[in-house]
């Protein structure tokens, strides 16, 4: 069996989204069994024509902020937010939604991509459990 990672994403900005979607790619790519449960504002990400803003402070320079931070990725070969996000799925990762905060925040199955599976925490710690590589990105 593959060693298994478990990645949990509970915020929705770029930089969180990305280090999910690109810690990710890599595991995959290794070979790895790659899960990634996405909770309360992290469900953001998982939206169909989500936009991710950058965090804090830099969240005044709005979309031409994430602009500029895609632009310095490419030149370092790195794929923008959803070429990152689609790639990951490419790969063979799973992503889950997590069923208790969608119904919190008011998520519904129709708004998410598709190939996001929903599941309880019970499920995804399930899966988890015996990861090797384990990470909390919030």
């Amino acid at each position: 069996m593959a060693d298994k990672m478990a990645l949990v994403v509970s915020e929705g900005t770029f930089d969180k989204a990305m280090m999910a979607f690109i810690l990710g790619t890599i595991g995959a790519s290794m070979g790895m069994e790659v899960h990634i449960f996405f909770t309360f504002f992290g469900l953001e990400v998982l939206k169909k024509n989500a936009k991710p803003k950058l965090p804090g402070i830099y969240r005044l320079f709005g979309s031409l902020g994430v602009k500029m931070m895609e632009k310095k990725m490419k030149k370092q070969n790195i794929g923008g937010f959803e070429e990152s996000r689609q790639q990951v799925i490419d790969l063979g990762a799973k992503l889950y939604a997590c069923s208790t905060s969608m119904s919190i925040m008011g998520v519904k199955e129709e708004d998410l991509i598709d190939g996001v599976e929903i599941v309880g925490a019970t499920k995804f710690i399930d899966l988890a459990m015996d990861a090797k590589v384990q990470l909390f990105i919030g």
